[in-house]
C-alpha cells in the first residue's frame, strides 16, 4: 500500500507511469481499441472507464508543456466536429492543463503504436480514446 496513490493505479501501471520519459506518451483507450495489436506495453484496467483511469495517471502524471497539444482524442469517423461523451468528458478532465486536440481514426491507431505503453480500460462508449504526453518533474 502507498499513501496519496490512486487505487486504480495498478503496480504494473505504475511501472509504466515511473519507467517514461519527458515527451513519451501513454495512451489511454476504450474497450473497444485494438490494444493487444497496437501496444508495445498493455495494461488492462477492466471495468474501469476511461475518464476514471485517466484522472488517475492524472493524478501522478505531469502533462509536457514544452509542446502546444499534450493531449489527443479521437476524431468521429465522418464527422470530425463531434464531440461524443467520452471525449468532453476527457476534454473537462484535461481542463487547463493542456490543449486537447483530434486526430483521424487510423491517425490516432498509429501514434497510440508508437505510445510507451497503451492503457485498455473497460469503457464502453464510443471514442473513449486519449494519447497524453508525458511532461517534466519540477521540484
Amino acid at each position: 500500500m502507498l499513501i496519496n496513490i490512486d487505487p486504480l493505479l495498478s503496480p504494473d501501471l505504475l511501472h509504466v507511469l515511473r519507467a517514461m520519459g519527458h515527451g513519451d506518451e501513454i495512451a489511454i483507450v476504450d474497450a473497444n481499441f485494438p490494444g493487444t495489436t497496437n501496444a508495445r506495453r498493455l495494461v488492462r484496467l477492466d471495468g474501469i472507464s476511461v475518464t476514471d483511469a485517466t484522472r488517475a495517471v492524472l493524478s501522478v502524471l505531469p502533462l509536457d508543456d514544452f509542446v502546444d497539444v499534450p493531449v489527443l482524442t479521437m476524431e468521429v469517423v465522418g464527422n470530425p466536429d463531434e464531440v461524443p461523451p467520452a471525449v468532453a468528458e476527457l476534454r473537462a478532465l484535461v481542463g487547463e492543463r493542456g490543449a486537447c486536440g483530434t486526430l483521424e481514426r487510423h491517425a490516432f491507431y498509429a501514434r497510440a503504436r508508437d505510445c510507451f505503453a497503451i492503457v485498455q480500460t473497460g469503457e464502453t462508449r464510443l471514442y473513449g480514446n486519449i494519447v497524453l504526453k508525458k511532461g517534466v518533474v519540477r521540484s
